[in-house]
């Protein structure tokens, strides 16, 4: 398995090796003690939820307050476009964001540390996402900004067909901006 840093500090994406045979594949798609190597505790992990989106639905751009919360994220089916945007102050890549191809080829996963807003828009006709998350939720802590803010500018790479309420009436990043340095 090999482990790129990505340019947002402690943003890590996990490249599998998958084997291939007559059979099909087989891959392993988790490995505690190279998380361990670089810094994560696997046993932090107390949440996994799974989500199923259509071709060029947008989910995002979520985020935590208080601690934040850590992910580990991945694509089960189908293929999504992540994007990661630095939420944290005082960072030296905040407002910068990084975009990841998440797909069932690959078998990425992709570590997104507290302080990261985070979404995705599938890129087939249906994409499975799950994540792994270090807290339970508490809806009080959500944070979230438009997918389209004009001041972040994100590469959606598709039409938008699907977008829930909530995420289409999300406040903008000024806005989070202002409530993150008070």
């Amino acid at each position: 398995m090999r482990v790129e840093h990505l340019e947002l500090e402690g943003v890590l994406l996990f490249v599998p090796t998958p084997s291939h045979d007559d059979r099909g594949l087989f891959t392993r798609t988790f490995d505690a003690a190279i998380a361990a190597e670089h810094g994560l505790d696997h046993t932090a992990f107390v949440q996994d939820s799974q989500s199923r989106s259509r071709l060029g639905t947008i989910r995002g751009m979520h985020g935590r307050s208080g601690r934040g919360e850590a992910k580990l994220v991945r694509a089960a089916h189908g293929a999504v476009l992540d994007i990661l945007v630095d939420a944290r102050p005082g960072s030296p890549t905040f407002g910068s964001h990084v975009t990841v191809r998440l797909d069932d080829v690959s078998f990425a996963h992709l570590y997104v540390p507290p302080g990261i807003l985070h979404g995705y828009q599938a890129l087939t006709e249906h994409a499975d996402v799950c994540y792994r998350i270090d807290r339970e939720h508490d809806p009080a802590e959500d944070l979230a900004v438009r997918y389209d803010d004009p001041d972040l500018a994100l590469p959606w790479p598709l039409p938008v067909t699907a977008i829930s309420e909530r995420d289409r009436s999300a406040g903008s990043w000024k806005e989070l901006r202002s409530i993150l340095s008070a």
